[in-house]
């Protein structure tokens, strides 16, 4: 046998048992001898390179690291789905689409949702859903996917977008999880995190070790000819393609039907060997999915019936507290391992010592754990009937369990009040990196944590010290990961007054309160004159917000953290411009209900920079209640106190005024 057809019988070999185990879910062949066939494949591919093929399966291994993630645009674009959490709900959905129409349950995946494209039959790229518009390419990262084909099966369209969901199947993340625990590192909250964190990785030779797989459950751009009319067809076909689906999708004709099927799953999707949050009921018809069309934001031939919380019951063997950004003690509960929503649990929230006393949790106690979702973990109730009397009361602590240092209660947190804490400064640089913050790409809290256990970073200004030689030592980075992150620390310097403000960790001085001092002060000296007062009369400012900014900024760590964030180029003043609306101007108002034309969050950051404030509660100082779809009390509040309410024409028709 020559060179060239053991090269082809082998990725036949390998191609057709990435089918067999992930589309027909019957394994033909074991993963030791995957792997043997595969460095196999891969020597005779080094040696005959002109062979060469992109499709081939050693390109699932992951390449050398990619620099960083280029952000793109979406065809078509992918909508979030509406939730509903009560079969009555779920009945009325079903009676808006009018008459009997067939739909399909589909199991819903807790992972993260990517669009395929495939052109020709070879997959060309890879991309997150992002806002919905944009996403990420993460093309290199999923080619280490076993389970999604780089070459489709068959005869394939010219054009095929496919959208599913990445996943972290059970084994997988305890695995990881218990490695992490033996490495030191931070236990990941659950396998859709995991999955995410995953995927950001700009290394996919690491993407490739997580095992990561996918389910197709939608469609976007596609140039098909004969292409399925139906939802249950167009699965059939995928399969067909190699791509999987899963295999629990089932198709119903009336109310009672879909009922039943949501129901019966619920006892089973434990099994799954994957998260499950709910089931994905939708038309089948896609032409009736054309008629019923959508708002903005979701699909109305679409909607996902969400499971209750899942509980359990354990022993709680041990308290401990972890100090957050600003000095708050979090009681963290430990556990006797118990298995919930598909994942092992071993530690929990218990929120705060005053939320103990209230449900008289003892470390002994029998308690009962509850996840929902992306839930963290949190311990709800306690067996009182299973005590024996060993069971001991909680204390809170008296002095900071990392530095040592004097503890206040404040309501019903406890605070460490020593400023030189070294927790609180590791928590608030992951504060500082995080989205809503300077949104530093790539700066998470494994890469933080090696950086202060490494001393590179003491102070804030010294993240924009920092070299790409200081980097590449550190685990998890090479020469281009390590390139990526300068730039990306380089570009939070003009993210603006308000992040920074936002970003530092003042108690008490979050992202919506930021905004109100940056729009105020347009930069850091104009701020430092402003007195309590000034501060008082500022909106949603009472006297401890004032007093403790007041004192924050006037404090010698307050002077020598801003000074060094100028030095290094951090820009002190603000990079938003409000323009002068009359319509908006020092207006009140509330966003209620779902809009066709509008994200709350970018119709919220139009208004502002109109120059209304926009709260989230009705009062008599509300100004305008913004209503669409759905609305509900806000509205009959507003109603009741004559609050004048737009609806969406009213809203565009004032914004294009």
């Amino acid at each position: 046998m020559s060179a060239l057809e053991r090269i082809q019988e082998l990725r036949t070999l390998l191609d057709q048992a990435n089918y067999d185990y992930y589309v027909e879910a019957m394994p033909t062949m074991s993963d030791t001898e995957y792997d043997r066939l595969l460095t196999e494949l891969s020597s005779l591919e080094v040696n005959h390179p002109e062979f060469h093929d992109s499709s081939s399966p050693t390109h699932r291994v992951g390449g050398e690291p990619v620099e960083g993630f280029q952000t793109v645009p979406h065809a078509v674009p992918m909508q979030s789905i509406d939730n509903t959490y009560t079969v009555s709900d779920l009945r009325q959905w079903y009676a808006k689409l009018g008459g009997d129409i067939q739909c399909t349950c589909d199991p819903k995946i807790d992972g993260v949702a990517i669009s395929l494209r495939y052109e020709n039959g070879l997959l060309v790229s890879g991309v997150t859903r992002g806002d919905g518009e944009r996403g990420d390419d993460v093309t290199a990262q999923v080619k280490t996917i076993r389970s999604i084909p780089l070459k489709l099966r068959d005869r394939a369209p010219e054009l095929l977008e496919v959208r599913g969901e990445i996943f972290m199947p059970n084994k997988s993340f305890d695995a990881i999880n218990a490695q992490r625990e033996i490495d030191g590192e931070q236990l990941f909250a659950n396998a859709r995190n995991a999955t995410a964190g995953t995927l950001k990785s700009l290394d996919p030779k690491k993407v490739a070790q997580r095992k990561l797989a996918f389910l197709a459950h939608g469609k976007g751009e596609i140039l098909w000819k004969n292409a399925p009319s139906y939802w249950s067809t167009f699965t059939d076909a995928l399969r067909g393609f190699g791509i999987p689906v899963s295999d629990k999708v089932s198709t119903c004709g009336s109310a009672d039907e879909i009922v039943k099927t949501v129901e019966k799953f619920e006892s089973q999707r434990q099994s799954m060997g994957f998260a499950i949050d709910g089931m994905v009921i939708r038309v089948n018809s896609f032409a009736k999915q054309e008629e019923l069309g959508g708002t903005s934001k979701s699909p109305r031939w679409c909607i996902a019936f969400k499971y209750p919380a899942e509980q359990g019951l354990t022993k709680l063997s041990d308290v401990n507290w972890q100090v957050g950004k600003n000095g708050t003690l979090t009681p963290r509960a430990t556990m006797e391992p118990i298995q919930l929503a598909g994942t092992t649990v071993q530690h929990a929230t218990l929120h705060n010592i005053d939320e103990i006393h209230r449900k008289d949790i003892r470390v002994g106690d029998t308690v009962v754990v509850e996840k929902a979702g992306e839930i963290i973990p949190q311990v709800v109730g306690v067996k009182e009937s299973n005590r024996d009397g060993s069971q001991v009361p909680i204390q809170p602590p008296e002095c900071c369990p990392v530095c040592n240092g004097p503890v206040e209660k404040e309501g019903p947190k406890l605070y460490c009040v020593n400023p030189e804490c070294p927790a609180q400064f590791r928590e608030k640089v992951k504060w500082f990196a995080a989205r809503d913050q300077m949104n530093i790409d790539g700066l998470g809290e494994k890469v933080v944590d090696q950086l202060v256990d490494a001393g590179l970073v003491k102070h804030f200004a010294d993240l924009y010290k920092l070299t790409a030689d200081d980097l590449v030592p550190l685990e998890g980075f090479a020469q281009k990961s390590a390139e990526a992150l300068i730039d990306a620390i380089e570009n939070s310097k003009t993210r603006g007054f308000a992040r920074v403000l936002s970003g530092v960790g003042i108690r008490l001085i979050g992202r919506a309160t930021s905004k109100v001092v940056a729009k105020k002060y347009a930069n850091f000296d104009l701020l430092k004159q402003a007195t309590v007062e000034d501060f008082v009369e500022l909106d949603d400012f009472g006297l401890i917000t004032a007093e403790t900014l007041h004192k924050a900024i006037h404090s010698s760590q307050g002077g020598e953290l801003f000074s060094r964030l100028a030095d290094v180029g951090v820009q002190l003043k603000s990079s938003e411009t409000v323009s002068v609306d009359p319509a908006f101007t020092d207006k009140v108002i509330v966003i209620t209900g779902t809009l066709e034309q509008w994200e709350r969050k970018q119709l919220t950051e139009e208004l502002e920079q109109r120059g209304a404030k926009v709260t989230g509660s009705v009062s008599s100082k509300t100004d305008i209640v913004i209503a669409g779809e759905k609305a509900g009390s806000k509205l009959k509040k507003a109603q009741d106190l004559g609050v004048e309410v737009w609806d969406e024409a009213q809203l565009m028709a004032s914004l294009s005024g």
